[in-house]
């Protein structure tokens, strides 16, 4: 499996391409483009608007069914719960045609229910490869996501790290930063250690 990293600018989420699927779609539609013969599937780890905000233009472009999971699906329309007004902007107003849950299979990822930044929160891994899409669960520096936003929790991140630290992981594709091709399983491990401080 290859991943292709879409950097994302300023504030607004790194997005990622593998086999048919766009995962994330906070990056500008030209950004994109040249996936959107390929795309089927487009995935999204958590409903904040630095991850959405171009979801309608991606679904319209690519015709790709949008996958989001079930708690967080509302913030697809929901101005407080995307925390749109943040940017000045409104949640895009579309709905998933998938909703997801812990174990579900899409394409080489299965999706990990990662509460803590939001209670919707996923991440994808691929158990043949051991990368781990991670959105804003943690990050290449062993950093974790905020948790002081609406729907966060301090415990549920604790927890959800806990279960990360179970897998054995590769590479690191963060929702922000730059991903780290190597000693997934370390990062976590520091994440972890950095999140019982708290």
């Amino acid at each position: 499996m290859s991943v292709e990293w879409i950097r994302g600018e300023g504030y607004y989420a790194n997005s990622y391409f593998c086999e048919g699927i766009l995962i994330d779609a906070g990056v500008y539609p030209m950004a994109f483009e040249k996936y959107k013969d390929k795309t089927d599937t487009i995935i999204i780890t958590h409903c904040h608007y630095d991850h959405i905000a171009h979801i309608k233009e991606a679904k319209s472009m690519c015709g790709a069914f949008i996958c989001i999971h079930e708690y967080d699906a509302q913030g697809l329309c929901d101005d407080i719960r995307s925390l749109s007004p943040m940017f000045s902007e409104r949640s895009p107003g579309v709905c998933p045609d998938r909703l997801l849950k812990e174990g579900d299979v899409v394409g080489p990822f299965e999706v990990v229910h990662t509460p803590g930044h939001t209670k919707g929160s996923v991440c994808l891994y691929d158990r043949k490869t051991k990368d781990l899409i991670s959105g804003d669960t943690v990050f290449s520096d062993g950093s974790f996501g905020r948790t002081d936003f609406q729907s966060g929790s301090s415990e549920d991140m604790l927890n959800s790290l806990k279960k990360l630290e179970k897998l054995e992981v590769r590479g690191i594709y963060p929702g922000h930063g730059i991903p780290a091709m190597n000693s997934g399983s370390e990062i976590i491990k520091r994440a972890l250690k950095t999140a019982e401080l708290y």
